[in-house]
């Protein structure tokens, strides 16, 4: 097969740099190779890096039967499932989008805005001057209570307090950059015992399981649980054909969703009020607006503030929590900008390395939210989400959460940070997240 040129370094050791120098190595190998190169991931197989607006367009508007994705994301499986929207191709992977598109947009997402407004009050009340924390701490247990509150509807009681504290043991794992090794190699996801660290990590996931196959069935047998949340709202869905999702569908779709929407969101939220807390003309710029608010602002109105939207909007495209898109797989010979690619080929948007050309965003290293303000990106200029038929179906209910939970904490509260070094993004999982999650200050009460 011929590919485009990359690094010739030993695949492991790609790995190796993927997981602990994440950016250094894809603006080294950009620099050197090309808007589009082959990167050799070991275990995880070539994959040709894509970072040119006109690539991504073409991979992401080509034929939906033109690639598969279900393979390429195996690296997931373990914690998500075979049965998780991120591993379905074709017909399957379209009948599930249909399902679960519904609870994340329109009507049904103002419901969840009062919830996110009460959670993110109800975590900050217990704050006091002078105190300090981790900022991204916070913000997972905020962002962790909205999702078992609005997808699962369950947040008080027993089995929330189990599944919660399941669920921190869990993502905790990853807070070390080393233990990223074990998403990015398979073949140390070995169960040696439950004091191994796989054996530890493999289960937590079976307890976690336990609870939430335990929800389903309680929900079946007394349909009169059945609530607005989102879990509730699976289990009605019916397709095409008038079939529900089974208990396995549901079990990996949650997941997905506690797993993905939970830890990518609170990331990017403790991103956000870094930034604004480092450059004093942002924060002073977001008060201003804020301050312009009626009391008691409809949630969908403070969505849709510009200034707010553009610093989130900014957040994502310096830092974004994911590097690249869903990884597609050739099922058939393909041209690509010129290139002849073979069946078997993987293709990824590098969602770094578009967000920081100069030719989109000047002075990509800066943190300018009203770029945003000044013009509007493409959808494959600007791809935070992903983008064409595997763009994160969250995306609304995550941009949504994020800004309440940033107005609610600042209006409410007068934080600085706890250092004057720059924060750094490291390796947290399948993610990036803050060096040491944000370390922050309560000053007074607004």
């Amino acid at each position: 097969m011929t590919l485009p040129n990359g690094p010739e370094t030993l695949p492991f050791f790609q790995v190796l740099q993927a997981i602990f120098k994440p950016l250094e190595t894809l603006t080294n190998n950009v620099q050197k190779y090309g808007d589009c190169y082959t990167a050799k991931l070991g275990g995880l197989g070539s994959v040709v890096v894509l970072s040119q607006p006109e690539a991504i367009e073409a991979m992401m508007t080509a034929p939906v039967d033109l690639f598969e994705s279900g393979q390429s994301n195996a690296i997931f499986r373990p914690f998500l499932g075979s049965n998780s929207i991120l591993m379905l191709d074709g017909k399957v992977h379209q009948r599930k989008r249909k399902l679960l598109t519904p609870p994340f947009h329109g009507e049904r997402l103002k419901t969840y805005g009062e919830a996110i407004c009460e959670i993110t009050q109800e975590v900050t009340s217990r704050w006091q001057p002078g105190q300090t924390f981790s900022m991204r701490t916070v913000i997972q247990e905020i962002s962790l209570r909205v999702i078992m509150r609005t997808v699962l509807g369950v947040h008080t009681g027993k089995r929330a307090e189990q599944l919660r504290q399941n669920l921190d043991e869990m993502l905790s794992f990853f807070e070390k950059p080393f233990n990223s090794m074990f998403v990015f190699i398979p073949w140390l996801q070995k169960d040696w015992g439950a004091w191994s660290p796989w054996g530890k990590v493999t289960r937590q996931i079976k307890q976690i399981d336990t609870l939430l196959f335990t929800e389903i069935q309680e929900r079946r047998a007394n349909p009169a649980l059945l609530g607005d949340d989102i879990l509730s709202l699976m289990m009605t869905a019916r397709d095409e054909e008038g079939q529900p999702m089974t208990d396995q569908e549901l079990r990996d779709e949650m997941m997905t969703l506690l797993f993905a929407g939970h830890e990518t969101t609170a990331t990017a939220i403790a991103w956000a009020l870094y930034w604004i807390h480092h450059l004093p003309e942002v924060g002073q710029k977001l008060h201003k607006e804020l301050d312009e608010l009626e009391e008691n602002c409809d949630p969908v109105a403070i969505s849709r503030l510009p200034y707010l939207s553009a610093i989130c909007d900014e957040t994502l495209r310096i830092y974004p929590v994911g590097l690249f898109t869903f990884t597609r797989m050739l099922k058939k010979p393909w041209t690509l900008m010129g290139k002849a690619l073979e069946k078997g080929t993987q293709l990824s948007g590098c969602i770094y390395l578009l967000h920081h050309r100069p030719d989109l965003y000047p002075n990509p290293e800066q943190f300018r939210p009203d770029r945003f303000l000044e013009r509007q990106f493409s959808l494959y200029e600007y791809i935070p989400f992903g983008g064409g038929n595997r763009r994160c179906l969250g995306m609304a209910f995550a941009l949504f959460e994020m800004k309440l939970v940033l107005m609610s904490i600042l209006s409410e509260w007068q934080l600085e940070l706890n250092t004057n070094k720059p924060i750094k993004p490291v390796r947290r999982g399948f993610t990036m997240a803050p060096e040491k999650g944000v370390p922050m200050r309560v000053v007074k009460r607004r």
